[in-house]
């Protein structure tokens, strides 16, 4: 059969050359045309043809797909067949001058469902190769298409009822399909991508992308992160590389009555641990955890200019947008920045609307808390911020109020916006003695009352310092004078657990908890700062 179609050239002649698939044919003269490879694909994105495999897929393009073959000489034609149709007359012949040992025509008019097969001759002047060994491909023009359904949140327009809220899970069920043409194939689905309003450019290998079960199925659990309407955008992709979607509209309500738990970032009611990972990303880890799987994670790309959250400091514990998600805003800062970077927390610690420059206020105050020239000493910007910890509202509410470590002394920022500077600040020590700890706040005990914890970095012994609220509402902060004091426990050297923080109570006993991250990096857990349970490794 090969023989056959190579005769129909015509009155060029033949000259009997083994034609190997990519790779080089030996030839009968110097001169004489060669086959050294053949490729075909969509327009002009070619991959390599197997005669021994299944046919490739080929999708659906502008002028049909593009066959090409690597000679040697001026030329090369080529033969398509319909092999679906089961005839071995060519349905496609053409010829094509070369570039660089590169011959290429696109091949139009082709039907969605059919298989092909093709070869190529080499051409140079009145001399023709022997035929390429036969390629094969399978049209498939037809978009995948897909269906959407939440138990959850259903559709606009439905009569149905959400029996959940913006800021929880909901699960939403995706039913693909590839039809196939009458007579014909369909590559199949090969992944399903999604995204709540913007789904950007993207294939299989996207984060996004999930592979569907062998019924079509792909079953997702989402936290819908704004109430009122939200569309969850479906991208269907199948093996030809065609693409289909639909978008799913639906009303998420707001909870009238949300958890707020000081702490939490993600709106669930559980306070978090923020870390970041090895890839420069942020990740949430709930206390009550029993292992270090995130429950969410805030891409590098996210972070203050710099693609990676691992250089910042970052803080949180209350909000200050009473018409947003009762969850922590974050507090962000990079030693020796002027600035720092607060992160409002409006759709449950997506953070999609990015940061905004917290002021650093010139409203100080004293220990009484009467307005009071700021001392000479105070900064007029964040960059002798050496650490800074979110100590839990000091002014009522769940309004933030942050600690900052500065030139050796302690400084309360508190009781304003942070975006306008109206935060007053008070100057907590006057020793310089606290340039060797590190800060942990816990946050307030059910009574209100506050404490900072303190590891000395020289000896590993952590402090505890109580900061009780007093009967008029204010807080007692002279525990805070001497850094040596008040020593809890020892072992929490640096070279042991570089890093130490607490996100309060988390195993339900009414007293804050210590974590700790390992030389290996692991989560470690604490009951107060003892019983100490190891969650694993951090991604």
């Amino acid at each position: 059969m090969t023989l056959s179609r190579a005769r129909r050239l015509g009155g060029v002649t033949v000259v009997a050359v083994a034609a190997g698939l990519l790779a080089p044919t030996a030839a009968v003269a110097d001169t004489a045309p060669a086959v050294l490879g053949t490729g075909q694909g969509i327009d002009y994105n070619t991959a390599a043809c197997d005669s021994t495999g299944d046919p490739t897929w080929i999708g659906r393009s502008v002028n049909g797909p593009t066959i090409n073959a690597k000679v040697t000489g001026t030329g090369a034609r080529f033969s398509v067949w319909d092999v679906t149709a089961g005839t071995e007359d060519p349905v496609f012949t053409r010829e094509a001058q070369t570039s660089g040992q590169q011959a290429q025509v696109a091949v139009p008019g082709l039907l969605d469902g059919h298989s092909y097969a093709w070869h190529a001759w080499a051409l140079q002047g009145q001399q023709a190769s022997a035929p390429s060994a036969d390629c094969h491909f399978t049209m498939d023009t037809t978009s995948p298409t897909a269906t959407v359904s939440s138990p959850d949140f259903p559709a606009s327009g439905s009569g149905g009822t959400a029996t959940k809220y913006a800021g929880q899970k909901g699960t939403f069920v995706v039913k693909t399909a590839d039809p196939a043409p009458a007579g014909g194939e369909a590559s199949g689905v090969a992944c399903v991508r999604y995204g709540f309003d913007y789904l950007g450019v993207g294939g299989c290998s996207s984060p996004d992308a999930v592979t569907p079960e062998d019924d079509g199925t792909v079953t997702l659990d989402l936290k819908v992160l704004n109430w009122g309407s939200n569309n969850l955008n479906i991208q269907v992709i199948d093996n030809a590389g065609n693409v289909g979607g639909v978008s799913y509209s639906f009303y998420a309500p707001s909870n009238p009555n949300p958890p707020k738990t000081l702490g939490d970032v993600d709106g669930d009611g559980v306070a978090d641990i923020l870390l970041p990972d090895a890839r420069g990303n942020l990740q949430y880890i709930s206390a009550n955890a029993s292992d270090t799987t995130p429950s969410s994670v805030i891409a590098g790309a996210h972070a203050p200019h710099d693609g990676s959250w691992a250089p910042f400091q970052v803080a949180h514990r209350g909000w200050s947008n009473q018409h947003a998600p009762s969850s922590d805003d974050l507090f962000v800062h990079k030693p020796g920045d002027g600035w720092l970077y607060q992160y409002r927390n409006f759709d449950y610690g997506s953070f999609t609307q990015g940061w905004t420059g917290a002021q650093r206020s010139t409203r100080c105050v004293n220990d009484a808390g009467a307005s009071a020239a700021c001392p000479a000493d105070y900064a007029s910007d964040w960059s002798k911020v050496d650490q800074l910890v979110a100590l839990g509202p000091v002014t009522g509410g769940f309004t933030p109020s942050l600690v900052t470590l500065e030139g050796g002394n302690l400084w309360l920022h508190a009781g304003g916006d942070f975006t306008f500077g109206f935060q007053k600040v008070r100057k907590l020590t006057t020793s310089g003695a606290w340039s060797g700890y590190d800060l942990i706040a816990p946050g307030p005990d059910a009574a209100g009352n506050l404490v900072l914890w303190g590891r000395d970095r020289a000896t590993g012994e952590l402090h505890a310092y109580p900061i009780p609220k007093k009967a008029d509402g204010t807080f007692d902060f002279s525990a805070l004078a001497d850094p040596k004091a008040n020593v809890v426990a020892p072992g929490f050297t640096t070279a042991a657990f570089p890093t130490l923080g607490s996100s309060g109570d988390a195993d339900g006993d009414g007293k804050p908890d210590l974590w700790a991250v390992s030389a290996d990096r692991h989560l470690v857990m604490y009951s107060g700062w003892g019983d100490p349970n190891d969650l694993g490794a951090l991604r």
